[in-house]
């Protein structure tokens, strides 16, 4: 895929409030542009980035279910990211240093508005399917009701019409991890918190599998092992890998724009909003997601009168990066509908 920069000419203001005259939204889509194909739009989830063939190698690129080569597909990388978009770890123009945490406390509902200047610039008229999964699915959801006129058809994955106490309090736990840290705070840096970044990770890593998993993939390699410690050493191999790739600025911004995520705020509450929803969807849920659970999705799909799927996995909430066969075992068949 094409990796694309769109810079906004103009004041973009966020719903929390606040504003940026330096919108930037980063962008990977079918190399060559948009010509008329169908057109695939897909969300990612909350610290992946815009390349959607690096972190779905199985279902996107030529040949695949996802054909670049077919279908112009599309994904744009979430404000308050470090990967090309505006957040905080941009370079704020009037101080040249990170905008830290002067910038602007994002939602996703201005994620998609930032995503529609992408869709006007491209000069696409309307989604032939959107998808996402996660934090994804809540982008997913925003999408089909912000621009009821655009999107055709969508699948909302591992995700909900709202965020739960349940989440939002593993979401404060990673803050309260990268608030123990006084590098955080200093913003000397975009290195600051990184040694509590790892922590949260750790934390967040726990909430994205399974006990089945981990009890699968991380028992001790001997029967009179003292001190476990297989786990361990993973929890921390985890974290200080993702330290490496991502700061704890945009962290802490994204996990604020998970809690923001009602698609009945305003709109007169959760099932009225899904009432509004008139174009075909489909939703998978994944049967040992804790963060999403099943039992809610269904309900979900019930209120929506849509078709439901599961998939089945060891491996929790990530079941939809992990069990690529499933999901185009399920995405397919409306692949052909378009």
């Amino acid at each position: 895929m094409e990796a694309r920069l769109f810079e906004y000419d103009g004041e973009f203001s966020f719903e929390a409030g606040g504003s940026i005259n330096d919108l930037r939204v980063a962008y990977h889509c079918s190399e060559g542009g948009y010509h008329g194909q169908k057109v695939i739009w897909i969300c990612h989830a909350l610290t992946a980035d815009s390349n959607a063939q690096d972190w779905w190698p199985h279902l996107v690129g030529p040949g695949k279910l996802f054909d670049t080569e077919k279908y112009f597909v599309i994904c744009c990388n979430m404000l308050g990211s470090c990967y090309g978009s505006s957040g905080p770890s941009s370079i704020n123009p009037s101080t040249g240093k990170p905008y830290y945490f002067s910038f602007p406390m994002t939602t996703v509902r201005d994620m998609i508005r930032a995503y529609d200047l992408v869709r006007v610039h491209e000069g696409i008229p309307a989604i032939d399917l959107l998808l996402g999964a996660s934090i994804g699915g809540f982008q997913a959801l925003e999408y089909t009701l912000m621009y009821p006129e655009v999107v055709k058809r969508a699948v909302y994955m591992a995700t909900l019409p709202r965020v739960t106490p349940w989440l939002t309090a593993f979401e404060e736990s990673q803050r309260m991890a990268l608030e123990a840290d006084s590098t955080f705070r200093e913003c000397k840096s975009l290195d600051g918190g990184k040694e509590a970044l790892k922590c949260a990770r750790s934390i967040a890593l726990i909430s994205y599998r399974s006990e089945k998993g981990y009890n699968l993939k991380q028992s001790e390699e001997s029967e009179d092992t003292v001190f476990a410690s297989r786990a361990a050493s993973y929890q921390r191999y985890q974290g200080s890998k993702f330290s490496k790739r991502f700061d704890a600025y945009s962290y802490w911004y994204l996990s604020y724009a998970v809690d923001s995520e009602n698609i009945g705020r305003l709109r007169g509450g959760v099932d009225k909003a899904l009432s509004m929803i008139k174009c075909p969807v489909t939703v998978i849920g994944i049967d040992t997601d804790v963060i999403f659970p099943s039992d809610e999705m269904k309900q979900m799909a019930g209120i929506l009168k849509v078709p439901y799927h599961e998939i089945k996995s060891n491996f929790g909430h990530d079941g939809f990066l992990v069990e690529s066969q499933q999901v185009e075992q399920f995405v397919a068949p409306i692949m052909k509908k378009l």
